[in-house]
Formats: C-alpha cells, sequence, structure tokens
C-alpha cells in the first residue's frame, strides 16, 4: 500500500471553469412531464421557420450547476456597492437607490417617448425639464439628449461645427487638441472629417497661449478642450482661448466629460465655449459602462443651435410638446431612437434629488481628490503641483528607481481591496497614476485607500518584487497581458484542454 498522499484539488469556487467545459451529455436543468395532448410534428407546425441544422454546442449541465456557476461568478466582481473606484478616468460613483426607484415607477418604467404624442406628454415633460436643468447648470441655450454617451455626443458636437461652417462657406480642415485632451477627442475628430492638430501643454500643464495664437489659422474648424484637463487641471485661460478661437471664425468645442468638478460652480456657457458635451453616467450618476446603456447630451449656443439633430423638442400651442423632425438645417439622426429614456429619467431624479446642493456634490468631490492629494506626496511623485480638482495625477517615478512601475502598484492595490486607479493615462504623464475618489467616499473609504497606497510605496522601496509579482490573493493571478492582446483567445473549443493543464 502506497503512502503517498493525493493532494485534493481546490474546489470549483476557487477557480471556477466555463460553462461549457461543465457539460455532459443527456444533462437538464428541467424535466417536463410526459404529454397529455397529442404530439404535434415540428416540421408542420414551425413551416418554413423550421431550423435546416440542429443547434449544437450548447452546455448540458443540471440547474443547481447553473445557479452555482452563474452566482460563484458574480461573487467574482468588484462593484462600487463593495468598495472605491479611484478610476479617475471614468467617474465611477455611486448610483442612489432613488435614482432606479423612479426610473421603475408604474406609467415611466413601461412609457417611451416614442409613443404617439397625445399618450407621451409625460415623458416629453421629463424630457424637457432634464434639457431645463442641464442648460441652467451648463449656462447654454439649446441641448440634445439623443447622444448615446459621450463619444457619441463628440461625434455629435462636431457635425454641427461642420455644418455650421458649411453654411459659412467653408467646412475648415483641421481640429486643435491638446495633449492633455481625453482619448476620444483625436479620433471623433478624425471620424468626422478633420485633420488633427496637436497643442503641447505648457509647464504648469494648461493650453500655451502663444502656440496657439500661431496655430489657429483660417483652417482650424475648431479646438477640442477638455476641462479640467486629463490632469484633473482647470484650464483658467478658458475665456483668452475662446477669444482667439473666434477672432479667427473657429469654434471651442468643450469636453465636458468632467462636468463633475464644475457642476453648481462654473457654467462653461458663461466662459466663451459654443458646444460641449455632458456625460451623464459621470457626472448625473446613471448606469455606467459595458457599452451602455449610456447618455451623452450635447448643449450649444444658439448659432448651433439650428443644426440640432433631429427629432428636436418644442412646444405647441397650449403647452402640448412634441418631437419636430422638420428641420432643413439639422445634421440628421445621430441615433434610431430619442434616447436612452430610462437613463435620462435617472439622471433627473439625481438633480432634482440634489437641487441647488448639486454644488455640494461637487466640492465634495474636488475635497476628496485633494485629500488624497495632500496625503500621498511625497509617497508618490507629483509631476503638475497646480491646483487639483475631481482627480489627482501621480507618477511613479519615485518607484520606478526600484524597478517598480505604474501597473505593478496597481495589481498590488488589488491585494488591499480596492479596484485599481487609472494606469499609465494621461500619456503626458510617464508612468501615470490617476486617481478619482468621486464625492461618493467618506474620509474612512479615503482614510483606507491612503493607507494602501502609502503602505504599497513602502514595499516598493523595501521588497519591489512583492509588488511586481503582484496580485497574490486573487483567484486568477497575474496575467501575461502582452499575449493576452495579440494572440487573444475569444472563445471555447471542445478541443481545448485548456482547464486540464490548468489542473
Amino acid at each position: 500500500m502506497s503512502d503517498k498522499i493525493k493532494v485534493a484539488r481546490r474546489h470549483t469556487n476557487r477557480s471556477e471553469v466555463l460553462i461549457f467545459e461543465k457539460s455532459s451529455p443527456g444533462k437538464r436543468a428541467f424535466e417536463l412531464p410526459p404529454l397529455d395532448v397529442p404530439a404535434v410534428n415540428a416540421g408542420e407546425a414551425l413551416g418554413e421557420f423550421r431550423r435546416a441544422e440542429g443547434v449544437e454546442g450548447f452546455p448540458e449541465v443540471s440547474e443547481i450547476e447553473v445557479i452555482r456557476h452563474f452566482t460563484r461568478l458574480s461573487t467574482w466582481n468588484y462593484a462600487i456597492d463593495l468598495g472605491m473606484y479611484p478610476l479617475g478616468s471614468c467617474t465611477m460613483k455611486y448610483n442612489p437607490r432613488v435614482n432606479e426607484f423612479v426610473a421603475r415607477l408604474a406609467g415611466i418604467a413601461t412609457e417611451h417617448p416614442y409613443q404617439p404624442q397625445e399618450l407621451s406628454q409625460g415623458c416629453l415633460k421629463i424630457l424637457r425639464q432634464l434639457e431645463k436643468c442641464l442648460l441652467e447648470i451648463t449656462g447654454m441655450d439649446a441641448i440634445t439628449l439623443q447622444p448615446a454617451a459621450g463619444a457619441q455626443g463628440e461625434l455629435t458636437g462636431l457635425l454641427l461645427i461642420r455644418a455650421y461652417h458649411q453654411r459659412n462657406g467653408n467646412p475648415r480642415k483641421k481640429v486643435l487638441i491638446p495633449d492633455s485632451a481625453h482619448g476620444t477627442n483625436p479620433a471623433t475628430a478624425v471620424i468626422a472629417g478633420y485633420e488633427v492638430e496637436n497643442i503641447k501643454s505648457n509647464a504648469d500643464g494648461q493650453v500655451d497661449i502663444a502656440k496657439l495664437r500661431e496655430q489657429v489659422t483660417g483652417d482650424v474648424a475648431a479646438l477640442m478642450l477638455t476641462n479640467p484637463s486629463t490632469l484633473g487641471i482647470f484650464e483658467q485661460q478658458i475665456p483668452e482661448i475662446a477669444e482667439i478661437l473666434h477672432a479667427k471664425g473657429a469654434l471651442l468645442y468643450m469636453d465636458g466629460a468632467n462636468m463633475n468638478a464644475l457642476a453648481g460652480i462654473t457654467r462653461p456657457g458663461e466662459l466663451g465655449v459654443d458646444v460641449m458635451h455632458l456625460n451623464l453616467h459621470k457626472t448625473f450618476s446613471t448606469p455606467h459602462g459595458g457599452g451602455g446603456p449610456g447618455a451623452g447630451p450635447v448643449a450649444v449656443r444658439k448659432i448651433l443651435e439650428p443644426f440640432l439633430p433631429v427629432p428636436v423638442l418644442v412646444e405647441k400651442e397650449g403647452g402640448r410638446l412634441a418631437l419636430d423632425c422638420n428641420r432643413k438645417e439639422s445634421v440628421g439622426r445621430v441615433r434610431a431612437f430619442v434616447g436612452n429614456f430610462g437613463v435620462l429619467v435617472r439622471a433627473l431624479a439625481y438633480i432634482l434629488a440634489y437641487g441647488p446642493g448639486v454644488r455640494q456634490a461637487t466640492e465634495d468631490a474636488v475635497l476628496n481628490a485633494n485629500y488624497i492629494r495632500k496625503h500621498l506626496e511625497g509617497a508618490f511623485d507629483l509631476p503638475y503641483t497646480r491646483p487639483s480638482m475631481h482627480e489627482v495625477v501621480f507618477s511613479d517615478a519615485i518607484q520606478k528607481r526600484n524597478g517598480v512601475n505604474t501597473m505593478d502598484i496597481a495589481k498590488r492595490l488589488i491585494d488591499y481591496g480596492f479596484h485599481p486607479y487609472t494606469t499609465a493615462f494621461p500619456l503626458i504623464v510617464s508612468g501615470a497614476l490617476m486617481i478619482e475618489p468621486t464625492e461618493s467616499e467618506s474620509k474612512e473609504e479615503c482614510d483606507y485607500f491612503i493607507e494602501a497606497m502609502k503602505a504599497i510605496a513602502e514595499e516598493a522601496e523595501k521588497n519591489p518584487e512583492l509588488v511586481k509579482t503582484a496580485p497574490h490573493t486573487t483567484r486568477v493571478r497575474r496575467l501575461d497581458e502582452v499575449a493576452a492582446a495579440r494572440k487573444p483567445v475569444l472563445r471555447w473549443k471542445p478541443s481545448d484542454k485548456r482547464s486540464e493543464a490548468a489542473d
């Protein structure tokens, strides 16, 4: 008899395989009782709609295997309901439950603005009230709620700018974009048919005004300015920037993704901005990410109002609201429907719940970012020292002395129970650590984060290998990200034996 002890495998709740790999022929998640009516031939019943070939490849598993599989996977997810998301590029704030309650109210959850207009007046009034609120917050003259997200909002804004210049006889060729802008901006400009010209930031992380004067010519259609920038710095010279552009007939587009730092305090329309988009999922607390649902309304000055996409919400006699598609100068539709109505309802619920207190939310977001900045200065390099707004950007310059980079620090942060911050962005900061706590986080949560980051800074100095090989406490350890990017495995095939190799 052998004295060798067999090592037990870890339970699947620690190393979950694919549902396909659990499959065994003949397993079922249900069992139907015998027929008590005459059987009907499927071919006769379905006629031309019957599949020519059978469907193969679906996993055959029992009900409890299905339930346990997806329940276990759900416990792997990190969520804002569990802890802080310090993602500086995404503004991952908490979505108050009252928003969800309102969106599920009878008479709202089952309705949509595209019903016959005599039945949709309530929906249209919700949209009208949201428009008024957003115009009040931004200081702009007109708005469209159609764009499905920020990137589509950017494209809509540039299409409006192109239409404006075309009416004036010249669509122009170029769009200027600072190096501190969001990464979607240059892609949007190219899709809109423009050439992109970069503007370097000065030593303070601001737009170099002298270079801007040189670059603004008659060929420039607009400047796309992210404000506050991806450095978390407010562009203090924005009125002068607007004057430079307007003097040459160009327009100022403001990427409003970072309005979480301005709402209730500064109105872009009063600073000379001609057109801007808003990310309702970032500033006004609606569902976020995963390709949707989302909303990226675009607000404009009067000069761009004629070009807004159709349909446009208008008020008729007697206060009746209607969706107007008869607008000759419109850029047309930017999507099939009026907008993600449920998301727009949630945004209005958030704004009305705060009321004038939306300013307090902004101040709390800025306070939290500066609280973290103050406590981490010295432990991490701060490349730009101008006052931070809703986010702060450090670099890994100190940790690189010991071979530790921003990705290593982010991976190690997972071991401390936090979702990583945004790594290596903005690109103008080498080894960037982009941190945004939002107004959702308490002082206690910020303190937990600060303690974790300080501990990692100390580890990077005394035991850098510990940080470089993190994470150590997760179900899945550090992946080969280069291989994943260059040779992605996008689907499972029955011939794959990866799970056996893992065992």
